[in-house]
This record gives structure tokens, C-alpha cells and sequence, in this order.
């Protein structure tokens, strides 16, 4: 029975369509415009929002950097403005007192090092770091290379691993693993290049540019007593805030300052950087989906319109169903029927277009700026089940006034109804 009454329904639609073909695929074609408005944006929304976490993490994979600073307060009788300098004894004390800590490394620095092979010569940001440094920024190795490993740190080795930008201006097209540099007239190996990425934060410059070697041999070469900054990241993202407190008590009763003083130790918190960035984008995103929406509101409206001329057009012959026993359900539930299955029909076309430019922009290369910032863009199934939502919703609330209308016509009345 409900099997007959379903297709009596779509029965009745396709006679409706014969009569208002234009008014019909004028609506149905806004509704398909409304759709993919809504998919599209979302799915832009969702491709930028990816590639700028990558570039953020590219820069920090969920990292905190300390700094030293000057202090600002008194503390236990020693006055305020002194410098916080730190050292290999402060990564050794919060390595072995805080087990919240994942992976942590120091890093020390030299500004203007030159690297000069036979052919080339170059000057950018030298680093020495530990092998942990390899996940906590992302410098990946190329295949057929590697990052610093432990017996590098050990043995205090003079090799060095490269930014793809640097190792292309000092070796052009020749696989540099291997071979032999100058670091300011120290020879050294190259054992590794990073793969490319995008980097939309950074530190001391792009790491593409960048020349890293083992903070062991960096303290046997400069001697330095400081180092630059201490890279942490938390076992848990959630530990991040209580990390940061303990990292200022334990730092603050070795150097003495008070673990209030923010200006004593600077703490570069990635974590949060990325935890911001987040709900930044989830607010562009349903920016996003209430532009679409009212483009698909729109053409609601227009869905909601070609229902109420059929009813009114259709009045005599509602009036004699309902005087040969119809039941206000049956009228009410075929007009929500037509509604939503106009909406169905240009909400599909809508997502199947969709669909396709999605794949299609998929073709460009996005791994290529201006593109590579944009991000390609992703259909989601979130995005698609939000899309279906709205779709749904507008079809039942397009039919549901005409529908009414439909099922309250009076029958003695509607038979006089020319």
C-alpha cells in the first residue's frame, strides 16, 4: 500500500513538471547553485585550514621554545634586570625531572656562517641541535639520506645536514650526500637534505635555508657556554599548560627569578599558536556555511513558491479528492513529497557538479606557490552531511506552508474553484 501510494506521488510530480517545466528547473537549478556554493566554500574552507596547519606545524610540530630573558621582579633579595641564560644543564635537569616532557633539544646558533664547496659559496643561519630536533620541526630527510642520529652527538661528528634551497645553491643538480663542504674553513660531510615543505612560520628563516649539525660538534667548534633557545614538546598536547608552569618553577629556583616573571624566561608556545588557529578557522568555516546557506535559503524560497502556484492551480482537483474520502495526511504529505524531491533532485546535481571540480582542481599544482598557500580543496564527509542537512531542511520547510494550504481546502468551495 505505501509502495502504490509513493508512486501515485511521483506520478502526480512528473504531471506537475509537464506544466511547469521553466518554473521548475529554474528552481530546481538554484537549488543545485545553492549546493554547490555551500559544498565549495566549506571544501575551500577546509583545504586552507589543512594547509595552514601543515605550514604551522612545519614550523613547530607541536613544540614549546625557551628562551632566556630578563628579569622583571625581585626575587629573595636579588634585584630585577637580570639576564637568564641558559644552558646544557637546564635541558639535562628538565629532561630528568619532568616526565610530562616527549622530546626535548637544545639548540645554539651562528649568524653569517659560511659554506663554500669548490663550486659555490654560501651564507645563512648555522644550528646545532640533537637528533629529537628532526620530528619537533619536521626536517625529513630526502630518501638515500638521513638526519643527525646519536653516535653523531656522541662522537661529536663533522657532518651537517642541509635545507634543500642551500643544497641546491651549493650543489645544483649533483646528489650532495657524501661529499665535502666548508663551514667557515671546517670540513664537513653531508650526510642529509630535508625534503621540500611548506613553512608559513619561522624562526631565524626558512628552514629550506638552513645548515644543521650535532650541538656537540657546534660546542667543540665555538666553545659556546649558552645555548640559544631549548625546543620541548609534551608527551599530550593537553600537558601544555601545566608544562609550562612546571618549566618555570623548576628554571626558576635553579636561576633564581620568580616563576611569575614572564619576562625572565620566554616560552613560544606552538601548541597554542596551533590550538588558535584552529578556532580561527572553524569560525571562517561556518562563516562560510551561512554565506552558502542563504544562497540555498534563497532558493528555498523559490522551491516554496512553484509549490504554492500548484496549489493553487491544483485547488479543484484537491477539492475532489478530499470529497471522495482523501485524508488532510495524504494531501499534506504529497506536497512535502514534491517539495523535497525538487530540492533532492537539485541538491544532487548540486553535489555531483561539486564533486567534480573538486576533482578536477585536484589537476593544478598545488604543491607550487600562490597554490600551495591556498591548499587543494577537500569534500569532507562533514561537509557533505551538513550540505544534506541544510538541503533537507529547506525542502521540508519550502513544502510544509503550501502543503498545509493544500490539505486545508475546503471541498464545497474548491469544486466551484475554476
Amino acid at each position: 500500500m505505501k509502495m502504490t501510494f509513493r508512486w501515485f506521488y511521483i506520478q502526480e510530480f512528473f504531471r506537475d513538471l509537464k506544466t511547469q517545466k521553466n518554473r521548475a528547473f529554474l528552481t530546481a537549478f538554484a537549488i543545485a547553485w545553492g549546493t554547490l556554493a555551500v559544498v565549495l566554500l566549506l571544501a575551500f574552507g577546509e583545504g586552507f585550514k589543512i594547509q595552514t596547519a601543515k605550514g604551522l606545524a612545519n614550523a613547530g610540530n607541536r613544540i614549546m621554545i625557551i628562551y632566556g630573558g630578563q628579569t622583571t621582579k625581585t626575587y629573595r633579595g636579588l634585584p630585577e634586570g637580570r639576564n637568564i641564560r641558559l644552558t646544557v644543564t637546564d635541558e639535562q635537569l628538565l629532561k630528568e625531572s619532568l616526565p610530562e616532557i616527549g622530546l626535548i633539544s637544545v639548540q645554539y646558533g651562528h649568524w653569517n656562517a659560511q659554506l663554500t664547496t669548490p663550486k659555490a659559496s654560501v651564507v645563512t643561519f648555522l644550528v646545532g641541535v640533537e637528533p629529537s630536533f628532526e620530528t619537533m620541526r619536521r626536517m625529513y630527510p630526502i630518501k638515500g639520506s638521513r638526519f643527525l642520529n646519536r653516535p653523531d652527538m656522541q662522537n661529536r661528528r663533522r657532518v651537517v645536514f642541509l635545507g634543500g634551497e642551500i643544497a641546491g645553491e651549493l650543489f645544483g643538480q649533483e646528489n650532495p650526500v657524501g661529499k665535502s663542504l666548508m663551514i667557515n674553513h671546517i670540513p664537513f660531510t653531508v650526510i642529509g637534505i630535508m625534503l621540500k615543505k611548506l613553512q608559513t612560520s619561522m624562526n631565524n628563516g626558512p628552514d629550506s635555508r638552513r645548515a644543521v649539525i650535532p650541538a656537540s660538534t657546534f660546542r667543540a667548534i665555538y666553545g659556546n657556554r649558552y645555548v640559544r633557545q631549548i625546543v620541548v614538546r609534551p608527551r599530550k598536547m593537553s600537558d601544555d599548560v601545566m608544562l609550562k608552569k612546571q618549566i618555570r618553577t623548576l628554571l626558576g629556583q635553579r636561576h633564581r627569578f620568580d616563576p611569575t616573571d614572564s619576562n625572565a624566561l620566554w616560552i613560544w608556545d606552538f601548541i597554542k599558536q596551533e590550538q588558535t588557529t584552529h578556532k580561527i578557522f572553524v569560525g571562517i568555516q561556518i562563516f562560510l556555511g551561512l554565506i552558502g546557506g542563504l544562497t540555498l535559503l534563497v532558493a528555498g524560497v523559490g522551491v516554496a513558491n512553484i509549490m504554492f502556484v500548484i496549489v493553487k492551480e491544483r485547488t479543484h482537483e484537491i477539492g475532489i479528492k478530499k470529497a471522495v474520502g482523501a485524508r488532510k495526511s495524504h494531501i499534506l504529505s504529497q506536497f512535502i513529497f514534491e517539495s523535497l524531491l525538487i530540492t533532492a533532485l537539485g541538491g544532487f546535481a548540486g553535489l555531483l557538479f561539486s564533486w567534480l571540480f573538486v576533482k578536477a582542481m585536484g589537476l593544478l599544482p598545488f604543491d607550487k606557490p600562490p597554490l600551495q598557500y591556498l591548499g587543494e580543496p577537500r569534500l569532507s564527509l562533514t561537509t557533505m552531511l551538513i550540505t544534506v542537512f541544510i538541503l533537507g531542511t529547506i525542502g521540508l520547510l519550502a513544502g510544509l506552508l503550501p502543503a498545509r494550504q493544500a490539505a486545508q481546502v475546503n471541498p464545497v468551495e474548491s469544486l466551484r474553484y475554476e
